[in-house]
């Protein structure tokens, strides 16, 4: 197991790209709650709605990231939706960063 700092786990989620947007999950608003104790992690991914197509993707894409850093890890993420004022926000970065 590796000995993992809050800081270093923070990190590595503000590069997980969204596979649409040109902006981190981070930048989007979508990543809330990181807590790290011994070999877990919890957070929180908030949605835009709860339904959006790359939702399972999302949620693979942190798993994924974070068990690169040590494969021992248990990632615990709750789903959310967004409120209005963050899903606004989400959407203007999103119509910025567009992907085409």
């Amino acid at each position: 197991m590796t000995e993992l700092l809050q800081p270093d786990i923070e990190k590595a989620l503000s590069e997980i790209m969204h596979p649409e947007i040109n902006h981190s999950l981070v930048d989007l608003g979508m990543l809330e709650n990181v807590i790290y104790k011994q070999d877990k992690i919890k957070l929180t991914l908030k949605l835009p709605f709860l339904q959006v197509p790359v939702k399972e993707f999302l949620i693979q894409s942190i798993k994924e990231t974070l068990a690169g850093m040590d494969e021992t890890i248990q990632v615990n993420i709750d789903l959310e939706q967004m409120d209005q004022k963050e899903r606004d926000n989400f959407m203007k970065m999103a119509k910025e960063g567009w992907k085409l």
